[in-house]
Parts: C-alpha cells; structure tokens; sequence
C-alpha cells in the first residue's frame, strides 16, 4: 500500500511486527518482519486475531488487506524457531503449551473465514508454508509478478496440515497434494493457471491493482456482502441437497433487508443506491 496515508487515515502499530492502518473502509495489516521474510511468530498470529476481531466489530471498516513489510516476501509461514520447545525433552506442560500455540493459524483461519467482510491478500515475492495458507485463507489474491507460493513443510520432515483447508478450498485436491507431496515453488504465472490467485500484475502495479480491488469491495452493499460471503463459507463444504434449502433461506432473508429495497428501488428509478441511507433504515 502506499508509504505515506492520506490525512484522514487511521494507523496504529498492533505490536512491533505487526502493523495495522485504516484509510477510509480499508483495513491494511502488514506482518513486519522483513528481515525474517515475514514469518510468523504466536506473537504475529495473536495480533491478527486481535486486529481482525477489533475489524469484525468496527462498522468503519469493510474491506481488510493483508500483507508482508517489505518486497521480499509475503509470509514465509511460521518461525521455526519458536516452533519447538527449547528443551528437546521438555515437559508435558511445554509440549501442551505449543500444541494450543500451533492451533491458533487455524483458529486465525477460522476466523478470517467468519469475518462477515471481503479479505484480500497483497501478495509480493515469497507465500510459503503457514504464509501460503494464509494468503489462500483470504477471499481473493492479488500477486505480483515475483510472487512464489509453496508447502515445503515435508522437506524438514513436517506436514502443511492446517494449510491443507486453505488449499482445498482453492484448487483442485489433487492439485493441491502434488504441491504438498513435491514441496515444489509455484510462480505467479502458473499459480494463475491454476487459479488460486485472483490476478496477477507487475510488481510496480501491486499496490494499484489491490487498491482498485478493495474499492470495489468497499462499494458493495455492506450488509449483503456479509450475507452472501456467510453464505458462501456456510456452504463450500456442503453437498447440494444440504447447500440449497439453507441458500433459498438465505435469498428470502436478504430480499427483507433495507439494502435490498434500496438497490431494487434504485435499480427501478435509474439512479445508484445509497447503502448509507439503506444501512440508516436498518439493514439486517
């Protein structure tokens, strides 16, 4: 995103490795560990979760962008470091202790996933292990021309496990445990072809295309947005005798919200809606 924020941007550091900065609807949080490539520590995942919980309540905010300091890389998942307990015999306690560690990037998932608003990933040079599910956690990625994405888990004798999720709900399965089984780096071109990503740009027009996208979204009825995206979560895993009731609900519910009068209404008179004056009226 760009260097310096606009006047009536909010910014505030969630910690020291993480950075979070409003401007307008769009919440940007920026892993800042460059000289890491990014990687996460509990520490980082924490912040996220905080920073997504505080974006889930804050009716300011619509669109939420994640991204890595620097043009090094994105995320290069966890930091192995802080992986292990540091006593290779360590007690129950400590074994305990990191296992409830390492269930927070999927609880971080989950909660991306419940967010109620659109989620778009910037991605620049490496999205490995951790950080390439977390990239694919989020609803649409935009990646540079020098954007690498790869499970490398199984070449230090681990497993992409969470990661799994993420990579089944954006490509085909078998895909996904070629990359797995292969540890292979996938570049942005063929990662098109594949189509996790949303679109690829030149490096000089990263910040551009995510800027163009999260305005997009930011202009989308908020309400119905989170309805649709809700539903969409709600039914990715689902077979279609179970997706469909719980979809023709969902389609009555939202021709009951006051952003759908006014869109209707709109659409009838020739004129763009006002989803503040439909929020205002009271929209579900």
């Amino acid at each position: 995103m760009p260097d310096t924020p606009s006047p009536d941007a909010a910014a505030r550091d969630a910690s020291d490795d993480l950075l979070a900065v409003r401007e307008g609807s769009v919440l940007t949080l920026t892993i800042n560990r460059p000289e890491r490539r990014n990687a996460m520590t509990w520490d980082v995942i924490a912040g996220l979760r905080r920073e997504l919980a505080r974006a889930k309540a804050d009716p300011a905010v619509r669109v939420v962008v994640l991204t890595g300091a620097g043009d090094q890389a994105f995320c290069a998942g966890a930091d192995l470091s802080g992986m292990v307990p540091k006593d290779p015999g360590g007690t129950s306690d400590e074994y305990l202790d990191h296992h409830l560690a390492r269930g927070w990037l999927a609880q971080l998932f989950e909660e991306m996933w419940q967010l109620g608003k659109p989620t778009v990933a910037r991605v620049q040079g490496w999205a490995m292990a951790g950080g390439f599910g977390l990239a694919l956690a989020c609803d649409m990625v935009i990646a540079s021309e020098s954007a690498r994405f790869g499970a490398p888990e199984l070449n230090v004798g681990l497993w992409p496990y969470m990661v799994t999720v993420s990579l089944l709900r954006s490509m085909p399965p078998k895909k996904a445990l070629e990359l797995m089984l292969t540890s292979r780096v996938v570049g942005a071109e063929e990662a098109d072809r594949i189509g996790f990503v949303t679109r690829v740009v030149p490096d000089a027009e990263l910040d551009a295309a995510v800027d163009d996208l999260a305005a997009v979204l930011a202009s989308k009825p908020p309400g119905v947005t989170r309805l649709g995206r809700d539903s969409f979560y709600a039914v990715i895993d689902a077979a279609a005798s179970e997706a469909l009731p719980y979809l023709h609900a969902m389609l009555t519910v939202t021709s009951q919200t006051a952003e759908a009068r006014e869109g209707i209404t709109a659409f009838a008179e020739k004129r763009p809606p006002s989803w503040q004056v439909a929020s205002d009226d009271g929209t579900a």
